[in-house]
């Protein structure tokens, strides 16, 4: 079903409004059209998304499914005019606790404080470059600084993993590649040895890794199957060896690989 569209508008970016729509959405068999609207902030950005809902309503038959984060008090009641069928995101979590806390909310929804104020804002930019800088083995410097170092066979999700965890939660992730030099030798790369304990490994299913090299690599001895077999039964074995947990990234997304190693690696970053 793809016939349906669905609107996610914000005063702000958007993020949160196409998290939350997301996580609703994917309780249900369909894949619809998304449309994310983000920095709605005045009476005529309203009007004319409003127009664009109404207008795609006509044309698919359907009213839009629209989710909403807004904090601008003159632009959410012309949002509403609209007929698609408007959730209210926030708000339908703001009233109720504004009433357990007995206290009304600040308004910032989907603002940004000064970023050069934010701890955590700096955190993140810092965790970027890190994982920029030790991406695919690049640099051994300051690995002793690094939270977490991701190792596993090309192409099995080192690097989207380490930048998610930078992005999402400031943690600084190295990765670096098993190679088949690795596998003659019989151990971990010489970099990591003093910082084992830091290491994490991701593993895939082979012909799933196959498939992947091949967009990259295709026909060749990399993307083999064959090669993708003995890459990962020797990754595996020389992480079992070596006492390094590890995961399928197979089935997983980077959102579930990624609180799973901080679960084991960092919990304390699940705490704030």
């Amino acid at each position: 079903m793809s016939d349906r569209t669905v609107f996610f508008i914000s005063d702000g970016t958007g993020i949160t409004a196409e998290t939350m729509g997301n996580s609703i959405l994917a309780q249900f068999a369909i894949k619809p059209r998304h449309i994310r609207r983000p920095f709605i902030d005045s009476v005529d950005k309203a009007y004319q998304v409003v127009r664009e809902i109404n207008a795609t309503g006509v044309r698919e038959g359907k009213r839009p499914i629209v989710f909403i984060t807004m904090a601008n008090d003159d632009v959410m009641p012309i949002l509403k005019t609209c007929e698609g069928k408007v959730f209210d995101v926030i708000q339908t979590f703001v009233i109720p606790l504004e009433e357990e806390f007995n206290m009304k909310s600040n308004h910032r929804v989907g603002r940004f404080s000064d970023p050069s104020q934010d701890r955590g804002y700096n955190d993140r930019i810092e965790a970027i470059n890190f994982a920029l800088e030790h991406d695919d083995g690049q640099s051994a410097r300051s690995l002793d600084t690094a939270d977490v170092v991701l190792v596993g066979v090309s192409r099995c999700g080192k690097t989207p993993t380490s930048l998610y965890l930078a992005m999402q939660h400031g943690v600084k992730a190295a990765n670096v590649p098993l190679i088949p030099e690795d596998f003659d030798r019989g151990f971990l790369p010489t970099m990591l040895k003093p910082y084992k304990k830091k290491c994490f490994g991701l593993t895939i299913d082979p012909q799933r890794l196959s498939q992947i090299r091949n967009e990259r690599r295709p026909n060749s001895k990399y993307a083999s199957l064959e090669n993708c077999r003995f890459e990962v039964n020797q990754a595996e074995a020389m992480m079992r060896r070596e006492g390094i947990d590890w995961l399928s990234s197979t089935h997983k997304s980077i959102e579930e690989i990624a609180t799973t190693i901080l679960r084991d690696i960092r919990p304390d970053r699940l705490v704030y």
